[in-house]
């Protein structure tokens, strides 16, 4: 369905953004080496899943789940390390696993 094809695309999309935006913002604004490490961290792996989740496109609809879970576990695992290098408590850490 054409829903579920756009909603593929705005999830690549998102993983898109967020990993380019937080990998300037700490290269550029952040000092503290563990913050910026997390960033760098989330970065190498939220934007290539940002393209494989475009690349299940192509094998639509048979990478639909494939795409919507390599899209939300980046979002889930990228997020934790992007919110614990904003000062989210430790325990946001936990989340980490789960997403990868």
């Amino acid at each position: 369905c054409m829903r579920g094809r756009r909603a593929l695309i705005l999830l690549a999309g998102l993983n898109g953004l967020l990993a380019v935006g937080f990998g300037a913002f700490g290269a550029h604004a952040l000092t503290e080496p563990q913050a910026k490490e997390w960033l760098e961290t989330a970065t190498r792996f939220q934007l290539p899943h940002a393209v494989a989740v475009l690349a299940c496109l192509a094998l639509w609809p048979r990478g639909r789940w494939a795409g919507l879970l390599l899209g939300v576990g980046a979002l889930v695992f990228a997020g934790a390390l992007q919110a614990l290098a904003l000062g989210a408590p430790r325990g946001v850490a936990m989340l980490a696993p789960v997403g990868g």
